[in-house]
C-alpha cells in the first residue's frame, strides 16, 4: 500500500475537463495528484471524507488585481474563500513593475496604486525589473499562486511618465527592452487598460510593437478595451487586428456591453471573437459574473480631463468655468468618451462604495446623498470627489441580464473576479470576494445554462490553458494537488454591494499545492503559494 500525505476518500470528482462527475477518491503525495479508487485501501497521514461532497479543480481567477495587496491576510482570504487558488495578476496595463527612478513616484500617486490601508510596497523603488519584482514576491508568505503579467501602463510610465503624446522612437526602445527584460524573466504576458492613464495613451502602433514581443516568447495580450460601450465593435476590431499583425493570443478582459444604447451588442462582439478564431487567430474573453461594474467615480469625466491624473481633475472641478464644461459634455449622450453617468442612466445608477474623507456619501447613491443634502446631484459629485482627491470607489449599474448570459455561454468565456480590494473591510465590489460561487448559483443552480461540469471548466482547466499553465486545472494524475471539497447544495455567495465582503459557504476545505489553506471559513496558516514563472 502507497503512503500519501493526503487522501480524499470516496468523493465525487468533476475533474475540470468538462466531462460528467464521477467516484473516485484522490491521493495527494509531495504536492501533486494521483487518482485512486473509491474504495482505496492506501493510507495517509490526514483522510479526508468525501462522501456526499464535491472535489474539483482550484479555481482560477483570469483576472485580478490582487498583486496589489499581494501578502496581506484579507487579500488571499477573499480569493480562497471562493475557491481561487490560482490568480492572474497585472491587469489592465496596472502591474507593480517595472518602474524608474524617475517616474516611481507618478507611477503610484497618478496611477491609483497607493492603497489606504497598505500603501505601496515600501521595497517598490527596487521593482526596476521584473526580476527584482519576482525575487520580491518569492519572498511573500501567501497561500495562493500568482501567475504575473507585465501593465503597458507601467512600461510607458517607467519611460515617460504620464504624458499625452506617443513616444519617441528612442523611448519606445526603451519600453520594448523592458518587456523584454520581463518576458525572459518569467511573465506570461501583457496587459493594457485603454480607458485609464497612462494606457489610455497608447495608440494601435505602439501597442503592436509591444505586442510582437509578447508573441516571440509566447505569451499573452489581455486588454481592457478602449470603449466598453457604444464603440465595443470598432474596441474589440482593433484589440483583433493586433493579434492579426503579431499573433498573439488575445483575451478580451471582463468583456461586458455597458449602457442601455448598446444592449445586445454581445451577439455582434462574439460573432467578431468567433470569426477571428475561423481565421486562425486565438481570441478568447473572461467575465465576472454581475450586471454592475467597479471603477473610479472619475471616469464619469471625459478622458482628456485626466492629462494631470485624479489631482487634475478635482483641480477642474474646483474651477467654476472648467467645472461647468464637464457637467455640459457629462450630460451630452453624444459625448465623444465612455460616458460612464449615461451609461448608468443617470445618477441613480451610480453607487458611493468607498469615500474615506466624506464617509457620509458612502454606501448611496449620488441621488441619494443629493436628496439627503439638498444638493443639485453634480454639485453632490463634485463635493464627493473634492473630498477624497478624486480617489473614489463607484460602482455603476450598466449591464443587462441578456448580455451577462450571452457572454458566459460563450464557448471560450473564462470566469473572473477583476477584483480589487483596498483594506479589510473595504466597502468594495462583491465580485472580490464572491465571483465563482456566484456564478454557480446563478447560471448553474437558478438559470440552469450549464452543467455544473461545464461551468467548472470555465474556472478551471480553460483558464490554466490560456495562460499556459501545464499542471493545473485538472484532476489527472501527476498535476498540480490544488483541489476544492464542498457541498453543492450549500455553496453559495453571501457577497453583496451593501456588504461586500460576507464569505462564501459550502466549502469544507482549499487545497494549495497539497497543503489545506482553509477550513471551516478560515486560512489555516499554511503557505504554500507561488509565483508561478514562464521560464
Amino acid at each position: 500500500m502507497e503512503m500519501y500525505d493526503l487522501i480524499i476518500k470516496n468523493t465525487t470528482i468533476i475533474d475540470g475537463s468538462g466531462e460528467p462527475g464521477f467516484k473516485g477518491s484522490i491521493g495527494i503525495k509531495e504536492g501533486k495528484i494521483t487518482l485512486l479508487p473509491v474504495d482505496t485501501e492506501d493510507r495517509a497521514e490526514k483522510i479526508i471524507d468525501g462522501k456526499g461532497l464535491i472535489t474539483c479543480p482550484g479555481f482560477i481567477d483570469s483576472h485580478s488585481h490582487g498583486d496589489m495587496i499581494l501578502g496581506t491576510h484579507f487579500g488571499s482570504l477573499a480569493k480562497i474563500n471562493q475557491g481561487i487558488t490560482t490568480q492572474v495578476t497585472g491587469m489592465c496595463s496596472y502591474s507593480l513593475f517595472p518602474v524608474s527612478e524617475k517616474y516611481c513616484k507618478t507611477w503610484i500617486d497618478n496611477c491609483y496604486l497607493t492603497l489606504p490601508e497598505t500603501g505601496a510596497p515600501k521595497e517598490m523603488g527596487t521593482f526596476t525589473s521584473a526580476s527584482n519584482y519576482f525575487n520580491y514576491a518569492r519572498k511573500l508568505a501567501i497561500p495562493e499562486n500568482v501567475r504575473p503579467l507585465v501593465g503597458s501602463g507601467a512600461l510607458r510610465c517607467a519611460v515617460m511618465g504620464d504624458e499625452s503624446r506617443e513616444p519617441t522612437n528612442t523611448e519606445l526602445t526603451e519600453m520594448k527592452a523592458l518587456l523584454k527584460e520581463a518576458m525572459e524573466a518569467g511573465a506570461a504576458g501583457m496587459s493594457t487598460g485603454l480607458i485609464y492613464l497612462p494606457s489610455t495613451y497608447e495608440l494601435s502602433p505602439e501597442i503592436t510593437e509591444l505586442a510582437k514581443i509578447v508573441a516571440s516568447y509566447g505569451g499573452v495580450y489581455t486588454t481592457h478595451i478602449r470603449n466598453e460601450s457604444t464603440k465595443s465593435i470598432e474596441a474589440i476590431k482593433e484589440a483583433i487586428e493586433v493579434a492579426r499583425e503579431t499573433g498573439v493570443r488575445l483575451i478580451i478582459s471582463h468583456h461586458k456591453l455597458q449602457g442601455k444604447a448598446c444592449w445586445g451588442m454581445s451577439k455582434e462582439t462574439i460573432e467578431l471573437m468567433e470569426a477571428a478564431n475561423e481565421e486562425g487567430l486565438d481570441v478568447s474573453c473572461d467575465q465576472y459574473p454581475y450586471t454592475a461594474c467597479m471603477s473610479l467615480l472619475a471616469d464619469c469625466c471625459p478622458s482628456k480631463y485626466y492629462s494631470e491624473g485624479l489631482s487634475g481633475i478635482v483641480n477642474y472641478l474646483e474651477n467654476p468655468i472648467t467645472r461647468e464644461k464637464i457637467h455640459q459634455e457629462m450630460m451630452d449622450e453624444h459625448a465623444d468618451y465612455e460616458n460612464y453617468y449615461i451609461n448608468s442612466g443617470g445618477w441613480s445608477g451610480i453607487y458611493i462604495a468607498s469615500s474615506y474623507r466624506l464617509p457620509e456619501a458612502a454606501n448611496k447613491t449620488i441621488q441619494e446623498y443629493a436628496d439627503e443634502t439638498g444638493m443639485d446631484p453634480f454639485d453632490a459629485y463634485c463635493k464627493i470627489m473634492i473630498a477624497n482627491d478624486g480617489a473614489v470607489g463607484a460602482i455603476y449599474y450598466t449591464m443587462c441580464d441578456e448580455d451577462l448570459i450571452r457572454i458566459i455561454k460563450y464557448k471560450n468565456t473564462a470566469v473572473c473576479t477583476d477584483g480589487l480590494l483596498k483594506s479589510e473591510h473595504d466597502m468594495t465590489h462583491p465580485r472580490a470576494y464572491a465571483s465563482f460561487p456566484h456564478a454557480i448559483r446563478v447560471f448553474v443552480k437558478e438559470k440552469h445554462l450549464f452543467p455544473l461540469e461545464e461551468m467548472i471548466r470555465k474556472m478551471t482547466s480553460f483558464t490554466a490553458d490560456r495562460y499556459y499553465m501545464k499542471t493545473k486545472g485538472l484532476i489527472k494524475n501527476g498535476y498540480d494537488a490544488d483541489i476544492l471539497i464542498f457541498d453543492y447544495d450549500k455553496l453559495t455567495d453571501k457577497a453583496s454591494y451593501s456588504e461586500p465582503t460576507l464569505l462564501c459557504e459550502g466549502f469544507k476545505a482549499v487545497i494549495v499545492g497539497g497543503k489545506i489553506v482553509y477550513e471551516n471559513q478560515h486560512l489555516t496558516g499554511e503557505n504554500p503559494g507561488r509565483i508561478l514563472l514562464m521560464r
